[in-house]
């Protein structure tokens, strides 16, 4: 068996790199209560869904955190968990790095982490079962339901079924109700 030679790394660089990383102000633990505490969907569990953007100058990022009443598709750049309103639990559903970075997260590197790393697992040999619902997901029908209960502004009246268009008609009129009042 051939020894493999050690890579030339600077020691210097690499300790500036692990310093960079672990000093970033970033708190998931707090994004995620924020989140959680505004209620989104009310008492109904939902996904956090999070995944960098670039800034105008092309150089710095900052990060979207969208609810999500279903499961959406994986993609590398984001990640995903699952809160429960009213309870301290926040399950980490998936930690996907940009693709160019997953060496990085191997076992045994400084970055090496094994949650990041069981989740690139997933999403190479098992994206289906990554993306799948979770039991104690509502049926599309019923987050159709949820969603136009918080934010029937996403529907088109045209596009609901009967049951629903006089009650999107009520909200829309004691919105404009309310917009009246105001001005």
């Amino acid at each position: 068996m051939t020894p493999v030679p050690l890579l030339d790394v600077n020691r210097l660089d690499a300790h500036d790199r692990f310093l960079h990383l672990t000093n970033q102000k970033f708190d998931v633990v707090e994004c995620c209560k924020n989140l959680i505490e505004q209620r989104p969907f009310g008492d109904h569990p939902f996904y956090i869904f999070c995944h960098p953007r670039t800034e105008d100058d092309g150089v710095n990022k900052r990060f979207i955190w969208q609810p999500r009443i279903t499961k959406p598709k994986a993609q590398t750049n984001s990640m995903l968990f699952k809160a429960k309103p009213g309870s301290d639990e926040i399950m980490i559903v998936w930690m996907l790095p940009p693709r160019e970075m997953w060496p990085e997260y191997a076992l045994g590197n400084v970055c090496g982490n094994k949650l990041i790393a069981e989740s690139i697992l997933a999403f190479e040999t098992n994206r289906e079962a990554l993306e799948a619902p979770m039991e104690d997901d509502p049926s599309p029908f019923r987050a159709q339901e949820i969603l136009f209960e918080y934010y029937p502004q996403l529907f088109k009246r045209e596009t609901l079924p009967d049951h629903m268009k006089a009650i999107y008609d009520a909200k829309r009129s004691s919105k404009a109700a309310l917009s009246k009042e105001k001005s």
